[in-house]
């Protein structure tokens, strides 16, 4: 477990485990990174607990299909981490879209997450104008660019 205080490269792994995580779209194992109070927003949803996380990232999957996500290290500091991240995904009409955002996080000593704020918005893209083709579920190649 990475635990704060943050430096660039411990911060950068911590995204990255995150990124590979929410990539598996497993509510259980993404939820293990948080705290079991953690507090969230996300987009115009609070949820609170990681059984309220579990809850909400199981529907977003089910409504988010073949989700492949990217994120990227805005700043840190001792115990907080800002991202930025983008995502594609299609609904069941199969309308594609790219989501883009920006996350706040706050970590306990343990280096659980006890905080996420999310801003996110969505763009319609066709499907020929994906970016992100790797395996999913699954980790993001090590080989495949990042966000800039």
């Amino acid at each position: 477990m990475i635990v704060p205080p943050f430096t660039r490269e411990s911060a950068i792994q911590k995204v990255r485990m995150a990124e590979d995580a929410w990539n598996s779209r497993d509510p259980e194992r993404v939820s293990l990174a948080y705290t079991e109070d953690s507090v969230w927003r996300n987009r115009i949803e609070f949820p609170i607990g990681r059984e309220q996380i579990r809850q909400f990232l199981t529907a977003k999957w089910a409504r988010e299909l073949d989700y492949r996500l990217i994120k990227g290290l805005w700043a840190f500091t001792d115990n907080r981490i800002a991202v930025k991240f983008e995502y594609e995904w299609h609904d069941s009409t199969n309308l594609w879209f790219r989501s883009y955002g920006n996350e706040l996080w706050e970590f306990d000593e343990r280096g659980l997450m006890r905080r996420r704020e999310a801003s996110i918005n969505d763009l319609p893209i066709l499907e020929t104008d994906r970016k992100f083709f790797w395996p999913a579920p699954g980790p993001r190649p090590a080989d495949y660019p990042g966000i800039g």
